[in-house]
């Protein structure tokens, strides 16, 4: 099963009047986070609120040599296309996506296709924060590096909380050898990339094992 992590930052809060500066999608196969990122920062055309440029820190000047959204529209699509996206309250990041598919005149994303994160926590946590700053401390997740929301952080951190908010730390994939349809299980376990489906050594398993039963605690090393 192939799962994309998504998360935006804006120039502010309002999806009519602000748009979209940086979008990031982080892909999970079973649960398990692939070598396949899709990240661009965008030109949004207009300024960054004051509000905003505190929260991500991106700035008009920086965001001025970044590609327009139109630009990076289709390689945008083509990624999460037919694949369950999972966003942390998905209407804020969904109203900012739609919006610039609307100036585009291209389908928008429906809310089927789309796993609310913060739903799932409201309903295991009812009554208390369920930020993505108050699960990763609840799941103890070191956040220490994100001095400033940055869109791929995000992602990072949001696939931690998410195979902690639906049980999945162990791998799920049962892959025998013995089993007359290994070949295909190693296929499904196999990370896509221009149309060449790889598979999966037994030492990127192990290293896949080791990832999910550290209780998931260290932060991702971005490159």
């Amino acid at each position: 099963m192939i799962e994309i992590i998504l998360d935006t930052e804006t120039t502010g809060l309002s999806a009519e009047k602000d748009r979209i500066v940086e979008i990031a999608c982080v892909e999970l196969n079973n649960y398990i986070p692939t070598k396949n990122i899709f990240h661009s920062f965008i030109n949004p055309g207009i300024k960054v609120s004051e509000d905003a440029f505190r929260v991500h820190g991106y700035s008009d000047e920086f965001l001025s040599t970044k590609p327009k959204f139109k630009d990076v529209a289709q390689n945008f699509i083509n990624f999460i296309k037919n694949k369950k996206l999972i966003i942390h309250n998905a209407d804020f990041d969904l109203g900012f996506l739609n919006n610039e598919f609307k100036r585009l005149n291209l389908k928008p994303i429906l809310k089927s296709d789309i796993v609310d994160t913060l739903q799932i926590a409201r309903s295991k946590f009812p009554g208390v924060g369920n930020s993505l700053d108050a699960l990763c401390k609840r799941f103890k997740i070191n956040i220490e590096t994100r001095e400033k929301h940055s869109a791929l952080l995000d992602c990072h951190l949001l696939s931690k909380v998410y195979i902690e908010l639906v049980d999945k730390k162990e791998l799920t994939l049962d892959l025998n050898p013995n089993d007359q349809n290994f070949d295909n299980k190693q296929k499904l376990a196999g990370i896509k990339g221009n149309g060449i489906v790889n598979k999966i050594s037994e030492e990127q398993m192990e290293e896949y094992k080791k990832f999910l039963k550290k209780n998931i605690s260290n932060s991702f090393a971005l490159n």
